[in-house]
Parts: C-alpha cells; sequence; structure tokens
C-alpha cells in the first residue's frame, strides 16, 4: 500500500522521479516544411523510390520505354545519309500524343497509389493534425503527380532535343519546336494529374482506382475519337473540331494545334482554329480548377 509520500511500505528503496516533459526548443519548420516533404515523399513514391523494388518496376519501365522511343527516333535522324533529313521524323509536340497509352498507364499506376492508400489504411486523419492542412495535402499531391508526369513526358524531349543538335538540324527551328513541346507536356502533365487524382481518390482500394483511371482515360478518347471518324466519313467536318472537346487527350491535341503550330491528329487533319483553340483551353483550365476543387471537397469529408 502507497503512502502520502508515494514510498511502497515494506519498501525502504522504493522512490518517485520526476520525469517531466521537456519544451521543444528547436526551430519550428511549420506548414511549408511539412507540405514539402510531402510533395517530394509522394514524387519520390511515383517512380518507387523510397519503396519495395516491385513497386519501382512498373514507372521506370514506362519511362525507359517513352526514352527508348526518343532514343530510337535520334538514331534514325543521324543515322540517315547527309542532307537526306533536315528535322526529326516526329515533331515536339506529337510525341506525347502518340505515346499517350504508356502515358496513361502511368497516371492509372500511380495515382492510386499516391492517394488511395492514405484513404484506406486511414492515416489522412494523421497529415491533418497540425501544422497541415487539407488545401496544403492537396496542393502537395497536384504538384507531385504533375510534376512526375512532367518528368515522363518531358525527359523524351529534352533527348530528341540534344539528338537533333547533334545531327547538326537547324538551331533555332529545334530551339523553337523543343519550347512548343515542353508547354504541350506542362499542360498535358497538369490536366492528366488532376483527372487521375480525382478518380484514384475516390476510392480506396488501389485496383480500382486504376482500373477507373484506365476507363476514363481509355473510353473517353475511343468514344470521341470514333464519332469524330463518323463526321468525317459524313463530312460533317464543323462537328469534329468541337467533338474534341471531349477527351483529355483530345484537348491537349486541340489547344497545340490551335496556339503551337502543331499538326493535328483529328481525322482529316481537321483541328480548330484560333477561337476553337480559346474554347480549348478554357475547358482545360476549367478541368484543372474542377479537379482541384473535387479532391478539396473529398478530403474536407475526411474527418479526425
Amino acid at each position: 500500500m502507497s503512502t502520502e509520500t508515494g514510498t511502497v511500505t515494506g519498501s525502504d528503496t522504493s522512490r518517485i522521479h520526476n520525469i517531466g516533459y521537456r519544451s521543444y526548443d528547436g526551430v519550428r519548420l511549420g506548414r511549408a516544411y511539412a507540405r514539402r516533404s510531402l510533395y517530394s515523399q509522394s514524387l519520390r513514391g511515383s517512380f518507387g523510390l523510397g519503396r519495395s523494388a516491385k513497386s519501382k518496376v512498373l514507372p521506370m519501365l514506362l519511362c525507359g520505354v517513352m526514352c527508348l522511343v526518343a532514343l530510337i527516333i535520334v538514331a534514325v535522324a543521324m543515322a540517315a545519309p547527309p542532307g537526306t533529313m533536315t528535322k526529326l521524323p516526329i515533331k515536339y509536340t506529337a510525341f506525347a500524343i502518340y505515346l499517350q497509352a504508356v502515358i496513361g498507364l502511368f497516371i492509372a499506376s500511380q495515382a492510386p497509389q499516391s492517394v488511395s492508400r492514405d484513404l484506406r489504411f486511414k492515416s489522412v486523419p494523421l497529415y491533418f493534425s497540425r501544422p497541415i492542412e487539407r488545401v496544403d495535402y492537396v496542393i502537395a499531391k497536384f504538384a507531385a503527380m504533375t510534376s512526375a508526369l512532367f518528368i515522363l513526358t518531358g525527359l523524351p524531349l529534352v533527348i530528341l532535343y540534344v539528338g537533333a543538335l547533334l545531327a547538326k538540324f537547324d538551331f533555332a527551328d529545334q530551339t523553337a519546336g523543343f519550347g512548343q513541346g515542353m508547354v504541350s507536356v506542362a499542360l498535358l502533365s497538369v490536366l492528366f494529374a488532376g483527372i487521375g487524382l480525382v478518380v484514384a481518390a475516390l476510392t480506396p482500394r488501389r485496383g480500382f482506382g486504376v482500373a477507373a483511371v484506365i476507363a476514363v482515360l481509355t473510353i473517353t478518347y475511343g468514344a470521341v475519337s470514333t464519332v469524330q471518324a463518323i463526321a468525317w466519313s459524313t463530312d460533317s467536318m464543323g462537328a469534329i473540331t468541337w467533338l474534341g472537346l471531349f477527351s483529355p487527350i483530345t484537348l491537349i491535341d486541340g489547344v497545340q494545334t490551335a496556339f503551337l503550330g502543331a499538326s493535328t491528329n483529328f481525322p482529316g487533319g481537321v483541328g480548330p482554329g484560333a477561337g476553337a483553340g480559346v474554347a480549348y483551353l478554357i475547358v482545360v483550365l476549367a478541368l484543372v480548377a474542377g479537379s482541384f476543387a473535387v479532391l478539396m471537397r473529398r478530403y474536407r469529408r475526411v474527418g479526425l
């Protein structure tokens, strides 16, 4: 039995030690540091860095495929007899359009990895304990996925540009094309990141998230392309332009055709002019802003 002094009866060696907590004297890094840390961790995770070896296989393989295609194009250009080629066989703005399947698979696999696991294991409320806020979480995840996509799509363009300069193609022409291509993939990265994260955040199941992202990107593009082909076969040329507003990849195609000097992949080569291009750009920006708003609303519902 204990006495008032805290000594146990019958024990001469018992005593109470004061081990009270000390106040923290270090630097308080605050929300900005937490946001940067979450961004860095999410970006690294998009390529499997800091995770298991199995997690690195798919993102690194997809990035390798993108770079390998660029290297093959450069090799063809450099191996051609002198004077037979004056530019690369593919435009910088067309590269991501042709490899959209690889980009779609990357966002489908990595967007759920970025957000679905936090929802599934209910770790999101831990982030929302101080100092980080919901807006910080959404900004960090959105920025990290955008950066990962920009690396995936921008690195092959750098390879193409360096190869074109080594092949001694016109510097001014290649630099202008490279700049247009980088603007195009930057816009694509923001758009695809927003759509991918929104779809993935709707379910805590990673497998469902992967399937849902693939379905959204594939079905919309397939449906739009099919209806555009039907419109072209029936000489409804005006409809082809406006149908492109209903698919993410055709939206990017339309914007870069209208403003970046790209050649459209629409049936019959009918792309939007400057007027319709404004509508394309507005829809892209609206989708990006809408994706951010939906993510904010989604994470308001995740309580402590």
